[in-house]
């Protein structure tokens, strides 16, 4: 009999020290009534309370209000009770009253002679896991978001360009270079993590794309100022249709004419406002034209979503300004310059 006591109380330790070293599990045991019996490591250190603060305390604690008001741990006591174990994966909250989401599963206990005795409740901490996962699918909603949006402004490009050329090798080369304008503004926001980008790097982007980013043909000059990146796309764009039309028609297609474009910033009506100015000056003399294009379209659509946008046709050289307020330029939402480019093109 003796023996037996000895190696009795000798299982008895070794399975507590296996209890205790479990310290990336919860483990709780319970009695019929939901009561704390015991308590190991690895509860005390994923839900903060001490053994002895726990022990013939309700084990129903660890739930958030709204399951204990919907009776969530005596339904997992039930499920355990007739099929042998509940599953759980759920909201937790810890004793200092932060919320963690717990995977884990409730276990009857049942003595040799196979009576139920009471319970056992194993959970581990996932909330890392369960915020992985929420990112890779905002990610991917992002993603498809992006590449549909895509392609819309591609599709509304295409046909546009067609629509607006006398040639085919004319609808391509309009197609190609607003195609890569775009694609360098995408380019742009990919280096700021798709965070946004400052008005001077797409102006800078423009001057490249013209061969005039050292020359006096082209000057630019405001304050520090990032914008979205809906509104980085819609400047983008537009001052491509922009620095097209003054390479043909417009202050570049002579032989002394350039652009100054000047943008501050102001406080009006209790905001803060971008004020954008573009001008051309020394070009030919200027006429409305007698149908709007492709860019006349483009401003229309897009700025216009920003704020108030005016396209000026003096005789000295065309003029663009824009005053918009900075919090709709600089919203990081991306949806809308491309649907507003494919209905306004249209």
């Amino acid at each position: 009999m003796q023996l037996f006591s000895s190696r009795s109380r000798s299982r008895e330790r070794l399975l507590d020290a296996i209890l205790q070293s479990a310290i990336e599990y919860a483990i709780i045991s319970m009695d019929l009534d939901g009561l704390v019996t015991t308590w190991n490591e690895g509860a005390r250190r994923i839900l903060g309370w001490e053994e002895a603060e726990m022990v013939g305390q309700a084990a129903s604690v660890i739930f958030i209000p709204e399951d204990r008001q919907a009776g969530i741990p005596q339904q997992e006591m039930a499920s355990a009770l007739s099929t042998g174990h509940g599953n759980d994966e759920r909201w937790h909250v810890r004793k200092d009253g932060t919320l963690f989401w717990a995977s884990g599963q409730m276990m009857a206990l049942k003595s040799d002679d196979g009576e139920v005795e009471g319970f056992v409740k194993i959970l581990r901490d996932r909330t890392d896991q369960r915020e992985n996962e929420e990112r890779q699918r905002v990610l991917m909603h992002e993603l498809a978001h992006r590449m549909k949006n895509t392609l819309a402004v591609v599709q509304a490009i295409t046909s546009q360009s067609f629509r607006n050329s006398a040639s085919l090798d004319e609808a391509a080369q309009a197609i190609s270079a607003r195609i890569a304008a775009y694609s360098k503004a995408h380019d742009i926001l990919l280096q700021q993590n798709w965070l946004g980008t400052s008005i001077a790097m797409i102006v800078d982007a423009t001057a490249v794309n013209l061969g005039l980013a050292e020359s006096d043909r082209f000057k630019a000059s405001g304050p520090a100022v990032v914008l979205g990146p809906q509104a980085a796309l819609a400047f983008s764009l537009v001052l491509h249709e922009l620095a097209t039309n003054a390479s043909k028609y417009g202050a570049l297609s002579a032989e002394v004419g350039h652009i100054e474009i000047f943008w501050s910033v102001k406080h009006k009506e209790g905001a803060e406002h971008l004020m954008f100015s573009w001008r051309e000056i020394g070009g030919p003399l200027v006429t409305p034209p007698s149908k709007k294009g492709f860019g006349s379209r483009l401003i229309g659509s897009s700025l216009s979503a920003f704020g108030d946008v005016s396209l000026h046709y003096l005789p000295e050289g065309l003029a663009l300004e824009l005053d918009a307020p900075l919090l709709k330029l600089q919203y990081k939402n991306y949806s809308d310059p491309e649907q507003q480019l494919e209905s306004g093109s249209s």
